[in-house]
């Protein structure tokens, strides 16, 4: 696979203290002109070694809040300081310079950009993890890393949708 350039990234995680909580899935979509691949980091999985390994050719990381959430719990977490590594666009504030105010699932339905779960978000994707740590329930994993998918996923289309959004001048 060629050089990728582009990477979206989110995180999952036990609960928004970067104190007290851990970071239990990251999903980065590794995407160039060619080519796109998908990966996912779970539980153990999160390390440092791993992380870079996963972002070797990157370019520019993507994300939505990620300058105020996803990319400082990684730095407190692991210890990455992935805006100091790589160029960073947070796609929020690209949103809301373009008048696309809330969170990323208000911003999908303004962009009309689909999702397959509807009924998945930050609060639901903690307790798909404790379900799964705590009881074995591999179908609860299954459904919050299909979850983290759509995020990481519907960042690309995000950005995609925003590039159109501000070439129609709206």
């Amino acid at each position: 696979m060629s050089r990728f350039l582009d990477a979206y990234l989110d995180i999952e995680t036990t609960g928004l203290s970067f104190a007290d909580d851990s970071i239990t899935v990251i999903g980065i979509y590794l995407c160039n002109s060619s080519d796109s691949k998908f990966l996912q980091l779970v539980g153990e999985q999160i390390t440092p070694e791993n992380l870079i390994r996963a972002l070797h050719n990157v370019q520019s990381i993507y994300t939505y809040n990620g300058r105020r959430f996803d990319l400082p719990f990684i730095h407190r977490a692991i210890g990455v300081d992935l805006e100091s590594l790589f160029d960073h666009c947070d796609l929020m504030y690209t949103c809301w310079h373009n008048n696309l105010k809330g969170g990323f699932k208000s911003v999908e339905k303004q962009l009309k950009i689909s999702r397959r779960l509807q009924d998945v978000d930050g609060f639901r994707a903690i307790q798909l993890w404790k379900h799964y740590k705590h009881y074995g329930n591999k179908k609860a994993l299954e459904i919050l890393l299909e979850y983290n998918r759509e995020d990481v996923v519907n960042l690309k289309k995000l950005r995609e949708r925003l590039k159109e959004y501000q070439q129609l001048g709206a």
